[in-house]
């Protein structure tokens, strides 16, 4: 365990103890360089910013569109694949993980030419909306969109992976055993794989949400491309980089920092007394 213990402290509980002391502290101005003890006088002053319940409601509208289908399309995706057999499979896996090999900037910049009348292979899409330019393609109306259909081949096909390892490690005697009383396909899926599987589910709902609530990367990269297209605080996560470095507030910035982890956590246990993540599955009779 030791490996571990020192990476969960090195990321995980040391950022967080130096987070929560900074968000007890007043922020350093010219007037008042030193700071000081300002106890929760910084969370306060996050929560009343106007611009944070725009931001909760810019991403939540984003989840509600992207985790139904992600969710949807792992789960079905895990069950087309592991009803496959031989190489077909194999083949089928790697072509649905392709999109999520390419992460972060490069899965991006394939993005970019997409959503780019001027060079996408699908502009006869966008003339046919009468959308000419990036900027206008990148709207406030279409970004939610965008951003759900980003995030949804980025990360569908390694989280299909995941569901698919539970899948195989249902034992091959359930199954016959099914068979032979007499269901059909769906029936197994339904009373046997759905409640077998049901832990890796609920571990890639929780982690996609998780990841939901820490977007940054890509509003604020289409907020590059379109000169100012999208809100520079159209998540959270971004707004506390503005109050970090636009600001000059960070004991403003570790406060929104630890809503959002304690927003994580509370779904996150949740999750898991919900799906039984941490415990054994029955199969339905």
């Amino acid at each position: 365990l030791t490996p571990f213990i020192m990476l969960s402290l090195a990321a995980g509980v040391i950022p967080i103890g130096f987070a929560f002391w900074t968000a007890l502290q007043k922020p350093q101005t010219i007037i008042r360089p030193q700071g000081g003890f300002g106890g929760l006088s910084a969370l306060f002053n996050s929560l009343r910013d106007p611009r944070l319940v725009t931001s909760f409601k810019d991403i939540l509208i984003v989840m509600s569109i992207w985790l139904p289908i992600m969710m949807l399309g792992i789960v079905g995706l895990a069950l087309l694949v592991h009803s496959s057999k031989g190489k077909f499979a194999g083949i089928m896996r790697g072509i649905y993980y392709l999109p999520g090999a390419l992460g972060g900037i490069a899965n991006f910049m394939l993005w970019v030419y997409l959503v780019d009348p001027q060079f996408s292979p699908i502009n006869f899409f966008w003339k046919d909306l009468h959308l000419t330019s990036i900027s206008s393609v990148v709207s406030i109306a279409n970004t939610p969109y965008i951003l759900a259909a980003m995030l949804f081949f980025q990360g569908v096909g390694s989280w299909m992976i995941i569901v698919n390892g539970g899948l195989n490690g249902i034992p091959d005697e359930i199954l016959e055993a099914a068979s032979i009383d007499g269901a059909g396909t769906w029936r197994n899926i339904i009373s046997i794989k759905l409640p077998l599987i049901l832990p890796w589910i609920g571990y890639a709902f929780l982690l996609n949400v998780a990841y939901g609530f820490q977007l940054f990367l890509e509003p604020y990269l289409l907020n590059e491309i379109t000169q100012g297209g999208v809100p520079s605080q159209y998540a959270p996560s971004q707004l506390a980089y503005e109050f970090a470095f636009t600001d000059r507030n960070l004991p403003a910035a570790s406060a929104l920092s630890l809503v959002l982890l304690a927003i994580s956590l509370a779904i996150g246990m949740i999750v898991v007394l919900r799906t039984g993540l941490l415990g054994d599955r029955k199969v339905k009779s």
